[in-house]
C-alpha cells in the first residue's frame, strides 16, 4: 500500500498558520508602534523632512517672484491665488514618498524580519502611513507661514487657514494611498518614484493651482475643471481667503473617500503577498 507525502511547507507558511490571532486594540497599538518606528526613521535621516521643509519655502517664494507680476500684477495681489495652490501642490508632492519608502523596506529586507512576529500584518502598512501626517502637516503649516512672511493675508481667518490645512492633509493621505499601491507593485524604488511624478505633476500643474481657468484654452480648462487637484484647490481658497465651506470642499472629501475605497484594499491585497 502506498503512502503520498505531503509536500513541504514553506517556512513563510508555517510561520503564518502558527500566528495567533490579532486582535482590533493590538492592532492599533501595533500600528501606532510603527507609527513610532517611521517618525524616528525621519529623525534619524534629516533629509526625508527637507522636501516637507525646503520645498513650501522655495516654491512660494520662486513662483510669487516669478510669475506674481504677469498673472496678478504684483505678488501681493498674486499670494491669495497661488498660497492655496502652493498647499495643494506641497502636500500631494509629499505623498509620493510614502510608495518609495514602502518599497525601499521591501528591497532592504525589513519585511522578512516582519513575517516573523506575532503582529498583524496591516501593521507595517498602516504605521508609515499615520507617521506621514506629521510631514504633511509640517508642509502645510511651512506653506502658510512662508506666505503671511511675504505679506499674504487670509481673509478667512485662522479657523479657514486651518479648516484648507485639514483639507489638504486629509486629500494627501487619500492620494498616498495609490502611490503605496503603486510601492507594492513596482520592481525598486526608482520606479516607484518615477511612477508617481508621472502621475502627480500633470495632475498638478494642469490644475487651476497657479493660474485662472480664464486664461487657458478651452479644450484644456475643461481638464481642470474636472480635475481633483482643482476642487482641492479651489476649496482650499473658499476656506483660506473666504472662510466659507463651498460646495468644492464636498467634492474634494469625496473624491478622497472614493480613491481611499479603491485604492486601499488594492494596496492590501498586493502588500499582503510580500508578507
Amino acid at each position: 500500500m502506498s503512502t503520498t507525502l505531503a509536500p513541504p511547507r514553506r517556512t513563510a507558511d508555517r510561520v503564518a498558520s502558527a500566528r495567533r490571532h490579532v486582535s482590533l486594540g493590538e492592532t492599533v497599538a501595533q500600528t501606532l508602534t510603527m507609527a513610532w518606528r517611521a517618525l524616528k526613521k525621519m529623525r534619524r535621516n534629516p533629509e526625508q523632512f527637507f522636501d516637507v521643509a525646503l520645498q513650501p519655502i522655495l516654491f512660494t517664494a520662486m513662483f510669487a517672484y516669478i510669475f506674481g507680476g504677469a498673472i496678478a500684477g504684483n505678488v501681493a495681489n498674486y499670494l491669495p491665488l497661488m498660497i492655496p495652490g502652493i498647499l495643494a501642490q506641497t502636500v500631494l508632492t509629499t505623498c509620493m514618498a510614502t510608495g518609495t519608502q514602502l518599497r525601499e523596506d521591501m528591497e532592504k529586507g525589513v519585511f522578512d524580519r516582519f513575517k516573523s512576529l506575532p503582529i498583524a500584518r496591516i501593521a507595517p502598512l498602516a504605521g508609515p502611513m499615520v507617521a506621514d501626517l506629521l510631514r504633511y502637516t509640517i508642509a502645510a503649516v511651512l506653506t502658510f507661514g512662508m506666505g503671511l512672511v511675504m505679506g499674504y493675508r487670509p481673509g478667512g481667518g485662522a479657523g479657514g487657514v486651518l479648516a484648507a490645512i485639514l483639507l489638504s492633509i486629509f486629500t494627501g493621505w487619500a492620494l498616498a494611498w495609490i502611490f503605496t499601491w503603486v510601492g507594492t507593485i513596482a520592481r525598486s524604488a526608482q520606479a516607484v518614484q518615477g511612477i508617481s511624478m508621472m502621475i502627480l505633476f500633470p495632475l498638478t500643474f494642469l490644475s487651476n493651482a497657479f493660474v485662472p481657468v480664464e486664461t487657458l484654452p478651452g479644450w484644456l480648462a475643461a481638464f481642470v475643471r474636472v480635475n481633483p487637484v482643482s476642487h482641492l484647490v479651489t476649496a482650499a481658497r473658499d476656506l483660506a481667503n473666504h472662510g466659507t465651506f463651498s460646495v468644492e470642499v464636498g467634492w474634494t472629501l469625496l473624491a478622497g473617500l472614493i480613491v481611499i475605497a479603491i485604492f486601499a484594499p488594492l494596496s492590501v491585497r498586493s502588500y499582503k503577498r510580500h508578507i
